[in-house]
This record gives C-alpha cells, sequence and structure tokens, in this order.
C-alpha cells in the first residue's frame, strides 16, 4: 500500500520523509545492524549492480537473501545500476557497452564480463528479496548534450516498460506463495519504482514522466545527477520533476544526502533520500552537529541550522564534551568529542565506527524533524 505518509512494505512499514545508508553491497562501512538500529536507520539502500558482483547472486541466495544474509530485519531498496553504469562506462567506455538491449560491461580486475538488462535487473532485485524495485534506468549528467539526453529518455521509458512486464510476470507466478501467505496475513508485495531522466530539459523531463505515469508504476525517482558543475543542488530542476508526479506517488531524490539539500527537497515533496555522503564524510573527519535541538519547540530548518565539525582540529584534543549537546547517539552518550581526535589521530577503527554511528543518527534525527513538521 502507498500514501503520502508512509509506505506498507514487506519487511515493515516505512514512514516518510526518510534517510536510508547506502548499504551498497550489502553493509554500512564500520557499522552492523544493531549500530543502524540504535542510530534510528529504518531502511537501507544497496545495489544490484554491485551486489551481483560481489559477493554475487549464488552467494546471496544461499545466505538466505539480503536481509538474512546482512542481518536487516527492515525494508532494503534496491537500485537497479542505471547511475553505477553512468559512472563506468560513460566515463570510461573501454570497461563496457550500453545499448537498447542493456548494459556489458567488465569492471577493472573482473575475469568475465556481466550483462545487465531491464528484465535481469528485476530478476536478481526480487531474488535478493527487495522492498522496492527499481527499474534499471540510462542516467546522464545535467550538462550532457540535448541529443544524449533524448537518447536516455527514450531509453528509460522502454527500459520501464520491460521491467514491469517482468516484475508482473514474476509476481504472477507467485500468487500461489501469496495465498499461502495470505492465510497468515502476509499479503504485502514489493513495489516497483521508476526513474525519470530527462537532465535538465524541462521538455525532456515531461516527456519521461508523463510516459512513465502512463505505464504505471508505485512510486518514481529523480534520475540523472542532482548537484550541477559546481555542485549546487538543481533545485529549479528538482521541484519541476516533482510537480510532475501527482503528490499521491512517493519520489525518491536519489543520490540526495548532504543535509541542507535533504531538506530543500523534503520541501518540494520528495520522501526518500539515501547517499553515501554521511558516512564518507564521518570516516574522513566530517560529522554534523545541529545548531539547536532539533526536538524543541520552535526549531526550524531556517538559518545556520547545522555545521561540520572537523575532529582533526588540533582544539579538539582536550575537548572533554561531546560531539554535539543535542545529540542521543551512543558516541555522545559515552565519548568525549577529544577521545574521537585521539582515535581518529591513532587511525583506530573505533573512530569509524563511532563517527559513522554519530552521523547516520544526526541524519535520522533530520527526517524525524522533517516527518513532525509536516
Amino acid at each position: 500500500m502507498i500514501d503520502r505518509t508512509t509506505l506498507a512494505l514487506p519487511h515493515g512499514d516505512l514512514a516518510l520523509p526518510t534517510f536510508l545508508p547506502d548499504a551498497t553491497v550489502g553493509v554500512v562501512r564500520a557499522v552492523d545492524t544493531d549500530d543502524l538500529r540504535g542510530a534510528g536507520i529504518h531502511a537501507l539502500v544497496m545495489n544490484v549492480f554491485h551486489l551481483m558482483q560481489k559477493p554475487g547472486s549464488s552467494t546471496i541466495q544461499a545466505l538466505g537473501g539480503l536481509h538474512r544474509m546482512a542481518d536487516w530485519p527492515g525494508p532494503i531498496i534496491t537500485d537497479s545500476g542505471g547511475f553505477q553504469a553512468y559512472s563506468l562506462i560513460r566515463q570510461n567506455p573501454r570497461f563496457g557497452t550500453l545499448t537498447d538491449s542493456g548494459i556489458r560491461f567488465t569492471p577493472e580486475g573482473a575475469d568475465r564480463p556481466f550483462q545487465l538488462t531491464p528484465e535481469k535487473s528485476v530478476q536478481l532485485q526480487l531474488a535478493y528479496g527487495a522492498d522496492i524495485v527499481v527499474c534499471l534506468d540510462d542516467c546522464t549528467h545535467v550538462d550532457d548534450s540535448l541529443d544524449e539526453q533524448r537518447v536516455s529518455v527514450g531509453r528509460t521509458i522502454r527500459w520501464a516498460r520491460r521491467c514491469k512486464d517482468e516484475f508482473e510476470r514474476l509476481l504472477a507466478g507467485r500468487r500461489g506463495g501469496r495465498r499461502a501467505r495470505a492465510a497468515v496475513g502476509e499479503t504485502r508485495r514489493p513495489l516497483l519504482f521508476a526513474v525519470v531522466q530527462g537532465g535538465g530539459v524541462p521538455e525532456l523531463r515531461r516527456e519521461c514522466a508523463e510516459a512513465l505515469l502512463a505505464i504505471g508504476f508505485d512510486g518514481y525517482g529523480f534520475g540523472g545527477w542532482p548537484l550541477d558543475a559546481k555542485g549546487q543542488l538543481l533545485h529549479d530542476i528538482l521541484a519541476y520533476t516533482r510537480s510532475l508526479i501527482p503528490p499521491e506517488f512517493p519520489m525518491h531524490a536519489l543520490g540526495v544526502g548532504q543535509p541542507g539539500n535533504v531538506a530543500a527537497c523534503a520541501a518540494l515533496g520528495y520522501g526518500l533520500f539515501d547517499s553515501a555522503m554521511p558516512t564518507r564524510d564521518a570516516r574522513h573527519g566530517r560529522l554534523y552537529t545541529f545548531a539547536a535541538d532539533p526536538r524543541a519547540a520552535g526549531f526550524t530548518l531556517r538559518g545556520t541550522w547545522y555545521s561540520y565539525l572537523y575532529v582533526e582540529d588540533k582544539k579538539h584534543i582536550k575537548a572533554a564534551e561531546p560531539v554535539s549537546p543535542f545529540c542521543d547517539c551512543l558516541t555522545c552518550r559515552k565519548y568525549a568529542l577529544g577521545y574521537l581526535h585521539h582515535l581518529h589521530k591513532a587511525g583506530d577503527t573505533l573512530y569509524l565506527r563511532l563517527a559513522t554511528i554519530h552521523n547516520l543518527r544526526f541524519m535520522a534525527m533530520l527526517a524525524e524533524h522533517l516527518r513532525s513538521a509536516a
């Protein structure tokens, strides 16, 4: 079931807006699932493009699917790999080809080529146990030429139709099993999201959105790199794309994870966000802090409502206070900022875990505020 505030998924209800950390190959680096739950994370994003390579589909199935393999009880979104194909092939043509048939690629160091078609992407995502399946799309950068954007939109629409046909075919094959599960109340099915491409061209965004709406999906994603060449959020095109999709459908701002950008996109009506940025920043010494308690009455996302703390700064050597007085994460409850500075300087892996927990809790608290303020 779908509404504007909650997704009813096979592995639980997912309240929106929400931030999903990237567990690309089945793990959020440096933390385990108890850490994730403790930080208030409710869902994860994993990537079929990478998972089919490592650990491989047969291994995932032998280990019971993604949820059992990773010990994650909540929802999982599996990204299709369109963006990864863009990154690998468009920027390094020697690694593969991208045609109407699909994507053929040989990552550096691989001993064999891989083939990813719209049908295979859906097959793998459902076999892995995904709660939300994302259609394979042809990703572009906003600065790509108009001709490239047109090709991307046409291919994305055709691939989306093939993805839906395969999704429905596979679900139809499960009907007997679903009837058996219905007897014990297990009737929820995975959802299928399509991705709206078109770069920075409004007419192409409209063409793509209208075609995808005519095919019919459970939700939609903003496709393509969400930042311009200067790293600024493509606010106008994000707003326009959201306006093309009726408000009853959830939209995923794919790859958006910088706190200010999450807040801006949530104000536009986007409900799902994912990015490796918060965890990567944590590992590299950049921690997020609120300027005031986000749970307090009167807190707003206006002005300077958050800042970055650089843990390697010498001024933190003897800091006895936590990273943030407004954070209730394990790191801030138990450890001084000066201790994190010491761990970072010493290169100890405990720093990676504690810093990652803190930034994830920040993102979870931001999502909690966005939900309460909606």
